[in-house]
């Protein structure tokens, strides 16, 4: 009984990573796949989702040939990790201000060559021999390649922990560094958790079924929880969101994700033994248990998930965040206002018992019709012009009243505060001056709720504009604060390649475009740069052809390797070089490459912002030199 429980406890944290792995494989393809920290991250979570996979189907399967095949599709993933955490190692490093200067990046190629090796002599037989069912699971057998393979897999998990300790010795802060910390206690769970022991030592497990599945369960708690912490300190990477927001958007995705996945597993699990307990047939009860337990948990997250965020997650100004956060839902749109306008003069026609009506309103010393219904000749002829404007100065003094306006009766709108006056309401005229008290009573109110409505309008724009004029200024404070977690010296980047206006692409995109001559050239902020800078020697301190050099190496990193081909591989080089190096237009590039105009300009924006991509990978590399960081 009790080998029973640890076998489906086992199963169930098998199956809750593999879940777990996937749900932060496609968060990490949503979010920040931009950052090169994020996808090798999206590479080990992969290779975590094939193992695991694997190994729970393996064992939940019991014709031999479906468990041959699971089980080396386990080791699929097994051959791809050593590689993967190299990949992630160095990318961490990288991003502490330590880029490589080649002989990492030749070492991550290298790792993906022999896994691809391996991978090859798993299908041909060689790396791992038949299955065996002794012991408490069954697994596939070693053979001496396999021994070899474990070597190659403590070399690669060694070095992947050194290089994340250099990362850490550079980080400063203490965040960073205990986000430093998860990680590489991380890659060592992971690593000797991920790996299936019963090829060493299927021996004792057979001697000893209990202790081993205990230890597997153990270490199978052990990698989901540090899975989740690495997910954690990755969600960090790549991102210019504040903490507080990267933090809360985790825990809902971790209540969304792998706590709705255990609890929907244990009760299956919970069905499952219940049935065979009480001999039963259970499976009718699964899909109905399924479904009732994932609507139960999204319909519960969704109540206590603000309070949870406000006792986790509160910085400090709840208030302004709170108010923030609901502001959209009170925010009075364009269609909003016109709504509420158009019952007031709806309203106004039947208390008059007219058919044509307007709602105008004052801007920049200007009248503007936001509503209106009836007879649009009539609602023409108004004439809302500077001479309106002057006889409601000067017949009204803050005080609302009504006079005659050609065809209509125009009643002003003033701000409830502020007196100013905001707009006119129109109704054509039914009889003569003055109204009835029951008339003026109701127009007097309607009056005031069109002038409410408008204030507000006028005060939600004010706000508007000042986010539009903030926003720019928040995103480049944002995106130096995501800089600088891991790397202080960002902290010095040129505000100018910061700012979302200027970006980087946008920059090189221009420079391109005037590539033999223009003030987009001559004059680009990228001048600044200091690869372009060390450049300056080579052209004779002419800053104009150093950019030009640069751009020019920039896009020779493009080329693809060996001779020049009109082929998928060769298109983004082929644009770069027909489009800005020989100055081709874009109808004669598009029949030269086969394609539409509107695909030739979707691939010239992909293939600018590689440019982008090496032109900044050069010049960190040229920060790197000039501060003597080492490889």
């Amino acid at each position: 009984m009790t080998s029973s429980l640890l076998q489906s406890l086992n199963q169930i944290f098998e199956a809750g990573i593999a879940i777990s792995a996937l749900s932060l494989f496609l968060r990490a393809l949503t979010f920040n796949l931009r950052d090169r920290v994020s996808r090798s991250f999206a590479i080990v979570l992969a290779c975590l989702v094939v193992v695991f996979s694997g190994e729970a189907i393996s064992g939940a399967v019991e014709i031999g040939n479906v468990q041959d095949f699971w089980l080396k599709t386990q080791w699929v993933g097994i051959v791809f990790l050593p590689a993967a955490l190299v990949h992630f190692s160095d990318a961490l490093l990288e991003t502490t201000g330590q880029p490589s200067r080649g002989r990492r990046s030749k070492l991550v190629v290298i790792g993906y060559i022999i896994s691809f090796l391996f991978l090859l002599t798993l299908f041909f037989g060689s790396l791992l021999g038949p299955v065996t069912f002794e012991g408490p699971v069954p697994h596939l057998t070693r053979t001496s390649l396999s021994t070899f393979f474990i070597a190659i897999y403590l070399i690669a998990v060694i070095f992947s922990v050194w290089s994340i300790w250099r990362a850490y010795k550079r980080t400063k802060l203490r965040v960073s560094r205990r986000r430093m910390w998860y990680l590489m206690a991380g890659v060592l769970f992971i690593s000797f958790g991920t790996y299936p022991y019963l090829q060493i030592g299927s021996g004792f497990a057979f001697a000893n079924p209990e202790i081993f599945i205990s230890l597997a369960t153990l270490g199978n708690m052990a990698v989901f929880f540090f899975l989740l912490m690495m997910a954690y300190a990755v969600a960090f990477f790549g991102v210019p969101w504040p903490d507080r927001l990267i933090k809360s958007r985790l825990f809902k995705w971790f209540l969304r994700g792998p706590a709705t996945v255990f609890i929907v597993l244990f009760m299956i699990t919970f069905a499952r033994e219940s049935g065979n307990y009480f001999e039963s047939n259970y499976a009718v009860s699964i899909p109905i248990i399924t479904a009732i337990t994932v609507l139960f948990m999204e319909h519960l997250i969704t109540l206590i998930f603000p309070t949870l965020e406000r006792l986790f997650f509160n910085s400090g100004d709840q208030g302004n965040i709170q108010l923030l956060q609901t502001i959209s839902d009170r925010l009075i749109t364009t269609g909003d206002l016109k709504q509420f306008l158009e019952a007031v003069i709806a309203s106004a026609c039947d208390q008059l018992q007219v058919s044509t009506a307007f709602i105008a309103a004052f801007d920049q010393g200007g009248i503007e019709q936001v509503v209106q219904v009836g007879d649009k000749q009539l609602l023409e002829k108004i004439g809302l012009d500077q001479t309106l404007l002057e006889r409601v100065s000067e017949s009204q003094n803050g005080n609302q009243s009504v006079f005659a306006w050609g065809d209509f009766w125009l009643f002003p709108l003033f701000s409830p505060q502020k007196g100013s006056l905001l707009g006119l309401l129109g109704v054509l005229q039914s009889g003569k001056l003055p109204l009835e008290e029951n008339q003026r009573i109701a127009m007097n109110l309607l009056g005031e709720r069109a002038a409410l409505a408008l204030d507000d309008r006028n005060m939600q724009q004010q706000i508007f504009n000042a986010l539009q004029e903030l926003e720019p200024k928040v995103d480049m404070i944002q995106r130096l604060r995501a800089a600088t977690r891991y790397d202080q010296r960002e902290m010095f980047t040129d505000l100018d390649l910061l700012s979302e206006d200027k970006s980087v692409n946008q920059l090189v995109k221009e420079a391109l475009s005037h590539y033999w001559g223009g003030p987009k050239l001559s004059e680009s902020p990228l001048l600044s740069l200091q690869v372009v800078q060390e450049a300056l020697k080579e052209n004779d301190g002419n800053a104009v052809n150093a950019l030009r050099s640069t751009l020019k190496e920039a896009i020779s990193r493009v080329r693809p390797v060996g001779d020049r081909r009109f082929t998928a591989e060769w298109i983004l080089f082929n644009i770069l070089e027909m489009k800005f190096m020989e100055g081709r237009k874009v109808r004669e590039i598009a029949l030269r490459l086969a394609m539409s105009e509107a695909d030739l300009y979707r691939k010239q924006r992909i293939a600018i912002e590689e440019v982008s991509k090496v032109v900044l990978d050069m010049e960190r590399i040229a920060r790197s030199d000039g501060n003597g960081g080492e490889s």
